[in-house]
Parts: C-alpha cells; structure tokens; sequence
C-alpha cells in the first residue's frame, strides 16, 4: 500500500501531464469542430426575380451577389413558399410549408402579438442542437412576444426589429398608427437614434463572426431592404441619378444591400473562413409594386406578378449557393426548387441526421453536386380558402389569382387560371378551357394535400 508521500508524487505526476497536455486537447477539440461548415443565410426583402446583374440586370450593380454566383450554384426557378413576407421566412426556418408551420399569413407588427408557434422547430434550434453558435441579424417578422421572438426560438444572439420594415434612421414603425419604436437586442429594446439602419446591422454581423470564429456558427442576415423604405445611401443615389424614378430609388437600395454582402465577405476572407462558410443567398419573394416603395421599382423581368402575386413574378425569386472549398462553382441549375429545401439540405450538408418527414422541403444536394432532376413533381401555395396555387411538372394551376402590376388583366373567367410556366413563362394564356383535365387534376391535387390542415 503507497505511503502518503509516495500519493502526493503521483498525484504532482497527474497534475503536471493535465497541465502539460490540456492545451492541447482543448486546441484539438477546436480544431475538430471547425470540420462542421459555418452557415450564413443572406435573406433580402421585396428584391425582384431579376434584379441582380447575375440574373440579367443591365442596370443595376450588384458585384458581390454576383461573385456569389461565381463561386457557387445560382438557380433560375427557385420559389419561396409565400409571395408575402412572414410566411416566407416561416418556411425557410422550419422546412414546411407556411400553412404546416403555422404561419400562413403576416405576424402582426405590434408588441405582444404571436407569430410562428414555439412548438415548431427551426434551423436555429436544430443547429443549436449540434454545436452551432446561432445569431439572428435584421428582420424578424414572425412574433412580437418574448416567446416568438428570435432568442426563444433558437437563436443565441438577436438583434434587429421584429414587425414588418422600420424607418432605417429613427428605426420607428410608421405605416399604421400609433407610430412605434422597434429596435431589439438580446429581447431588450434599444435606442440608437439616427444610426443607419444598414451599418449598424452590417457591423452587428462582422462582431458575430468574428465572436464565434472558434467555434461552426450560423447567422441568419435577414437585411430589411429593397423593402419599403426605399432608403440607399448618398453614395448609391448618385450613382443612380440618372435612372428614372422609381428605379433609381429602388437600384440605390439594391446595391446599398450588395455593398454590405461584399463587407461580410471581406471579414470572412480577412479570418480565413470562407472557404468553409455555406452561404445562402435569397429575396424572400417578388418586389414590391405598393404605393410605400413609389408604385415599383423592382423587376420580375418578363414574369408576370409581384409581391402578393402566386404569379410567377410573386413567388420565384433570386437564389444562390456558395461552399468554394465544397460545391461545384460557377453552375446554374434550372430544376424548380423551393426555400423549404434549404433546412433539410443545411443539415445533409452538416452532416446532421434527421428524420425527412419532418419536412416538406427536400435536400438539394443531389441537385446542387450532381444536377439531378427536381426532387419536387409538385407543389403548393396557399393565400387562404380563396386563393391558392399548385404546379406539377410544368402545370400550374392559380385560383383567384391577383396581378398587383396589372390588376384589370384579371378577368371574372380567370378565377381557376391554367399556366404551363415553360411554354408560357410569361403565364399570358389561360389554358384552362382548353386543358380541363389538367385543371381537375391540380384541383385534386391541392384539395389532398390541404386536407392534411
């Protein structure tokens, strides 16, 4: 049996290899979880189908969304899940359909409304889940009580306005009375009165990341604009003097985002991450035509439709990938995807498991590495009873369809409007009287699959 002395020496001994050795556990633990990618969603608000350079703009600058492009996967029939914005952002976080996630139509803009239901899980819980330091950066829009706002529903840090748009300089919420302050950080209100809107987000998110380099972390940069207020910087408004209004004011917003995209870019460059950074790039649905942002601005290009719109100039948007170390560069892919894809394909992408009928949303990893067809035959929109929308194939089938651009274009005998989006992807035809069997057929269609709610 060891004498006291003969314990305490090696006892020192054990001290001396944790002393010696911990370090360098602690540096290869780090290491070890920096295999998982950091993930960056970049959501943008009421910005057009076309309205980048990348997706054919000729008059707007956008570089930095068009670097994304570059280095990563662009798609030209990608589809948010609501031509509105709480919806949208419902089916981006939890992989399902606006109505399965509880949100199908816009959270209310006052303190101590409900918006997207705790009980659903989002990619922030999820992620949180395996490691993931998680940020919510910018606009929230999906609940204004302390249990739906953004750090009760998955995310370490917040910081943004939870209703629909604030003012960019007072941050007040003017558009139905009384005019309120909505400026948040961490579930506590802040005043930074006059501050720029853009910047202090921008400088919000490089803290983030730079904060969390260390450690995979996932940010979620929800940027507030082309939405109304159309407010770009001097710099951008100079530039787009020329152009008539209100596309000038519209382009100003656009390239005052995609210069911000470009200073993300840079820190990621600066701490050497991006080469293991996912990042998504979306508009959350079509541009605005609404008498706040000038009656336009925005372009769906030769689509018909804009926000508010199942039309496909409401609903298909600007969206791009980008892993350099990882995906394929510089590739575009036309197979129809949807913003629920991007939950599931995060995960495969994380190496995650999860259950896949937890989503409605299907992993685009076979699209996006080796260019297989759609994972999705159909899918659907709901506006409510009265207005809905489904596509199957290339079929498309709108009830009670709006044209917010040209909305005497909508005839009494357009209430069930038949489209085929690849022979006429300006949906200027109503196939439905000559097509009534498809009609039927995405009647039923939609009927079963709303039956589910």
């Amino acid at each position: 049996m060891m004498n006291k002395a003969e314990r305490k020496s090696i006892f020192k001994g054990l001290v001396w290899v944790v002393i010696t050795f911990m370090p360098c556990l602690y540096v290869y633990g780090q290491q070890d979880a920096k295999v998982l990618p950091n993930v960056i969603i970049i959501y943008t608000d009421d910005q057009g189908t076309m309205d980048a350079n990348c997706y054919g703009s000729t008059d707007l600058y956008t570089p930095h969304m068009d670097h994304l492009a570059h280095t990563g996967v662009r798609f030209t029939q990608f589809y948010a899940a609501a031509p509105i914005c709480s919806p949208s952002r419902a089916a981006l976080l939890t992989g399902k359909t606006p109505l399965a996630a509880g949100l199908p139509g816009n959270s209310p803009s006052q303190k101590g409304k409900r918006g997207l239901p705790t009980e659903q899980v989002t990619i922030a819980e999820k992620l949180k889940e395996s490691g993931y330091a998680t940020g919510h950066i910018g606009k929230w829009h999906l609940g204004y009580t302390e249990e739906t706002m953004p750090n009760a529903q998955g995310f370490d840090y917040s910081f943004g306005h939870m209703g629909g748009c604030i003012d960019n300089y007072s941050h007040f919420f003017y558009w139905n009375g009384p005019n309120r302050h909505d400026l948040w950080e961490n579930n506590e209100e802040i005043w930074m009165d006059g501050e720029y809107f853009q910047d202090v987000i921008s400088n919000k998110a490089l803290r983030f990341i730079e904060e969390n380099k260390d450690v995979p972390f996932f940010l979620y940069y929800a940027i507030n604009l082309p939405h109304y207020p159309l407010q770009g910087t001097d710099k951008w408004r100079e530039y787009y003097k020329d152009l008539d209004s209100p596309r000038d004011k519209y382009a100003a917003s656009v390239s005052t985002v995609d210069e911000r995209i470009g200073i993300l870019l840079k820190k990621l460059d600066e701490l050497k991450l991006r080469n293991n950074t996912i990042i998504i790039f979306q508009s959350d649905h079509g541009h605005s035509v609404e008498e706040r942002t000038f009656g336009g601005g925005g372009s769906a290009g030769l689509y018909r439709g804009a926000k508010f719109s199942m039309f496909e100039g409401g609903i298909r948007v600007p969206a791009i990938i980008s892993w350099p170390k990882t995906i394929p560069q510089h590739e575009v892919r036309d197979q129809m995807a949807i913003n629920v894809d991007w939950f599931p394909t995060i995960l495969d992408m994380c190496d995650i498991e999860y259950p896949s009928e937890d989503f409605e949303g299907k992993s685009l990893c076979k699209v996006i590495y080796d260019n297989e067809p759609s994972r999705h035959n159909v899918f659907w929109w709901s506006g409510g009873k009265k207005s809905w929308a489904v596509r199957k194939g290339n079929w498309k089938l709108l009830k009670n369809p709006r044209d917010p651009v040209n909305p005497e274009s909508i005839q009494p005998s357009d209430s069930l409007f038949l489209s085929n989006v690849k022979d006429d992807p300006g949906e200027k035809t109503n196939f439905a009287k000559q097509y009534p069997e498809k009609v039927s057929e995405l009647v039923l269609a939609y009927e079963k699959w709303r039956k589910q709610y």
